[in-house]
């Protein structure tokens, strides 16, 4: 059967979504975006797309730093929950009873019952229509050792990370495949 045209959307998925960590002076926020991506592997950098309105927004905008924290696919409540209520209205550490710990950023938080944590510093940015657009370097990554192999590589059968794609929450599940296995020798 033939591919249907359907009306136009983005459809590049499974992507984190990503609990995005902001903060200025006592006050911390988190915003969960599915709109993070990597950019550039050295410096490590990566983007997060931000819609002007949302409350972190000009946080993120003032203090040029922000983190990016991701869920377990047992966290979907939390990364939903994150999303789809406002800053404004609610501490959403203490109302998802949520550690904020500190790692080399002056302002942004991590969030320590998520099992990867990222600290980003921005570079740059680019308004476009819909999005602010915050390029960032990664300066400093963080791993929780119960997701970790005795190597000390990320074992993603413990770590089943949360996907997102099209709407809906995916809980994603590792092939046991790395990159190259098609070429290595048998």
């Amino acid at each position: 059967m033939p591919k249907q045209k359907q009306p136009t959307q983005i459809l590049l998925g499974p992507v984190p979504p990503a609990l995005i960590g902001c903060g200025k002076d006592e006050e911390s926020n988190i915003i969960t975006l599915a709109w993070v991506g990597v950019v550039n592997s050295s410096p490590p950098m990566i983007t997060a797309a931000v819609r002007p309105n949302r409350y972190s927004h000009d946080i993120i905008r003032k203090t040029g730093e922000f983190t990016v924290n991701l869920a377990r696919a047992d966290q979907a409540g939390l990364a939903d929950g994150c999303g789809t209520r406002s800053g404004r209205d609610m501490d959403k550490f203490e109302h998802f009873n949520l550690t904020a710990v500190r790692g080399t950023l002056r302002q942004a938080p991590m969030i320590e019952e998520c099992p990867i944590s990222m600290e980003c510093r921005v570079e740059r940015l680019v308004e476009l229509e819909s999005h602010t657009v915050f390029f960032a370097n990664v300066v400093a990554t963080y791993v929780d050792p119960a997701v970790t192999d005795e190597k000390g590589r990320i074992d993603f059968e413990r770590c089943r990370l949360l996907g997102f794609c099209a709407g809906s929450y995916l809980d994603t599940a590792p092939l046991n495949l790395s990159i190259g296995y098609t070429v290595k020798e048998k």
